[in-house]
C-alpha cells in the first residue's frame, strides 16, 4: 500500500497538485519560519523557489543553481540559507528520483562544491577551526540523505513496475496456454470428425450417381454445410493459437455492416434447405449498424433459426424479422411448430444455445426472451444503440428453454 501510496504521489500526473502543495510550504515557512528581512532577501527566496519547482522537470539544472544562489546570497549578505538549503534538498530529491548514474554523480558535485564555497565563505571561516568538520557533516547530511532517499523510491518504483510486468507476463503465458489447448483439443476432436463426414459425403456423392436427386440435393448441402464449418473451424483454431491474425477471415472479423442484409438472407436459405419455410422482412437501416451489432445479429440469426430448424414440427413455417427503430435493433423468430399436434412437439434440447445468445445481447445492454408461443417458439432480441448505457439484461422467465442447433 504505500508503494502505490508513492507512486501516485510522485506520478507525472499528480505534478501540478504536488507543486502547489510545495509552494504553499515554501510560502508559508517565508512568511512565518524565515520570514525576509529586505527586499533582496524575496527575491533571492522567490529565485530558489522557482528553481525548486523547476526541478519536477528539471533537476539536474536545479540542483546545481541552487547552491549558487546560496553563494550570492553570502555576497549580497541574506538571511534566507535555511528555506533555499531545504530547497536544495527538495531538488536533490528529484535528481535521484529520475536520474542514475552520471547525471546524479554531476549533479550532487556540483552541489557539494557550492556548498563548501558556502561554508567556508569570509562569513563561515569568522568561527573557530573546531567547528569545520561540525560543518561539513552537516553538509553531508543535506547532500546524502535526498540523494539516498530519492535512489529509495526510484528502486522501489522500479521493483514494483517489473513485478507488474512480471506478473502480466505471467498472465499472458497461462492464457496462451490455455487458447493452444483449446486449439488443440479444437483441432483433434471436433475439427477431425467435420474433415471425416466432409469426406464421407463426397464419397457418398460419387458412389450415388443414380440416387433420387433429392438426397442428392440434401447430400449437396450438408457437403457444403460441414466444408463451411470446417473452414470456420481451422479460422477459430488459427486464431487460438495466434491472436495476432484475428482479422484474416469472415470467422473472426466483424459482420460488413452493408453485406449484414445478404448475409441474414444467406441464414434463411441454409434453414429453408432443411425443409423449414422461412419468411424473412429485414428493414433498409440494418445494413447501416455498426460493426458490433451487426456482428451479433447475424450469430443470433443464425442460432434462432438453426434451433427452428431443428426443433420446429415437419413443415413448419418460421418468420424472421429484423428492424431498427430509434436507433434499436430488434430480432423476432418466430416459428408455428408446423404440423406437429399439441403436445407432440419435440422436445427442447440440453445445450447452450439460448444461454449464449442472452449473453450476446447481455453484453451490448440489450434484451432477449426465448420461450413458447402458442404452438411454436419466439425469440426475440433488442440491441440498444452503443452510447446509451443499458442494465444487463433479464432473461424472461419461460419454460425449459430449447439447446443449440
Amino acid at each position: 500500500m504505500i508503494t502505490r501510496w508513492t507512486e501516485r504521489v510522485l506520478d507525472d500526473r499528480a505534478a501540478l497538485v504536488r507543486l502547489a502543495g510545495l509552494t504553499v510550504l515554501a510560502l508559508g515557512d517565508l512568511h512565518l519560519l524565515h520570514r525576509p528581512a529586505r527586499l533582496a532577501d524575496w527575491a533571492l527566496a522567490l529565485a530558489g523557489l522557482a528553481l525548486c519547482l523547476a526541478g519536477a522537470r528539471l533537476p539536474l539544472a536545479a540542483t546545481a543553481a541552487l547552491p549558487g544562489l546560496l553563494v550570492v546570497g553570502d555576497l549580497i549578505g541574506t538571511n534566507v540559507g535555511v528555506p533555499l538549503k531545504a530547497m536544495l534538498a527538495v531538488t536533490l530529491f528529484e535528481l535521484a528520483l529520475r536520474g542514475r548514474g552520471r547525471r546524479v554523480a554531476f549533479g550532487a558535485g556540483t552541489a557539494g562544491f557550492l556548498l563548501t564555497a558556502h561554508a567556508m565563505s569570509s562569513h563561515a571561516m569568522s568561527v573557530p577551526a573546531a567547528e569545520v568538520p561540525p560543518t561539513l557533516y552537516r553538509l553531508s547530511i543535506l547532500l546524502g540523505v535526498p540523494l539516498l532517499l530519492g535512489a529509495y523510491v526510484r528502486l522501489t518504483r522500479e521493483n514494483a513496475r517489473q513485478a507488474r510486468e512480471r506478473a502480466a507476463s505471467l498472465t499472458l503465458a497461462a492464457r496462451t496456454a490455455e487458447r493452444t489447448a483449446i486449439a488443440r483439443e479444437l483441432h483433434d476432436l471436433v475439427a477431425h470428425h467435420v474433415s471425416s463426414m466432409v469426406l464421407r459425403v463426397g464419397v457418398a456423392r460419387h458412389v450415388l450417381p443414380d440416387a433420387d436427386p433429392r438426397l442428392t440435393q440434401v447430400l449437396d448441402d450438408l457437403h457444403a454445410s460441414a466444408g463451411t464449418a470446417l473452414a470456420d473451424l481451422r479460422r477459430l483454431v488459427t486464431v487460438l493459437r495466434d491472436p495476432a491474425r484475428a482479422g484474416e477471415g469472415p470467422f473472426c472479423s466483424p459482420a460488413d455492416q452493408a453485406a449484414l442484409p445478404d448475409a441474414l438472407e444467406q441464414a434463411a436459405a441454409r434453414a429453408r434447405a432443411t425443409g423449414l419455410s422461412v419468411h424473412c422482412a429485414i428493414g433498409p437501416q440494418v445494413a447501416r449498424l455498426d460493426a458490433v451489432r451487426a456482428l451479433t445479429v447475424l450469430r443470433l440469426a443464425q442460432e434462432g433459426l438453426a434451433n427452428a430448424a431443428q426443433h420446429a414440427g415437419r413443415h413448419a413455417c418460421a418468420r424472421m424479422t429484423v428492424k431498427v427503430e430509434d436507433d434499436v435493433v430488434r430480432l423476432e423468430i418466430a416459428d408455428d411448430g408446423g404440423a406437429a399436434r399439441p403436445g407432440t412437439r419435440r422436445a427442447p434440447g440440453a445445450g447452450h444455445g439460448l444461454a449464449g445468445m442472452a449473453e450476446r445481447a447481455g453484453l451490448l445492454g440489450g434484451r432477449f426472451e426465448a420461450g413458447p408461443s402458442g404452438r411454436g417458439w419466439r425469440l426475440y432480441a433488442e440491441l440498444p444503440p452503443p452510447p446509451t448505457p443499458q442494465p444487463l439484461p433479464q432473461a424472461v422467465a419461460q419454460p425449459a428453454g430449447r439447446g443449440a442447433a
